[in-house]
């Protein structure tokens, strides 16, 4: 699979990470998107590599660019390869769940299915928080986990709505 990407494509891929960086760090959400309890709005933007996977070098960009503002250096690495491997795995486990809604059609399955997925990965973000700053490992895996499960529910309600009226494509 050789594709070669226009500058429509870089363009969408830089808003979608400008979106993404913008949701992290501007206040007040820049309060509750960093740390051992965090609630990032702008992990909504990772389901948009459901739609088109070169969105996933856009969330991982913003997410890079987002992290290295809070926290620097060693959270752009963790942070961004974290993001990379996990998104890319979720796109190819779950996008053949697109077409499936639950709960009465207020969320879609793949979403949802992601959503426990990543938020599971967040181990990834309480090793660093455990070597960086000694918060104890599990701990911050839950407050960490059950965060990013909460954003991703939110984000997959929105993203759907939105997709509706935006061809992510």
């Amino acid at each position: 699979m050789n594709q070669q990407w226009t500058a429509r494509d870089f363009a969408q891929i830089a808003m979608v990470a400008a979106i993404y960086i913008a949701l992290t760090v501007t206040p007040p959400l820049n309060a509750i998107s960093y740390g051992a309890y965090q609630f990032r709005l702008s992990e909504l933007m990772n389901f948009t590599a459901f739609y088109n996977k070169k969105y996933i070098v856009g969330v991982t960009l913003g997410c890079m660019i987002a992290n290295f503002i809070g926290f620097g250096w060693i959270d752009m690495i963790v942070g961004g390869l974290s993001t990379l491997v996990f998104l890319t795995l979720g796109v190819f486990l779950f996008e053949r769940y697109m077409k499936d809604y639950l709960f009465n059609g207020l969320l879609n399955k793949a979403f949802f299915y992601f959503a426990i997925f990543f938020s599971l990965s967040m181990f990834t973000i309480a090793l660093e928080l455990k070597y960086l700053y000694e918060v104890p490992f599990f701990y911050t895996w839950l407050t960490t986990g059950v965060g990013e499960f909460a954003s991703l529910i939110v984000g997959g309600i929105l993203m759907d709505k939105i997709s509706k009226r935006i061809n992510f494509r």
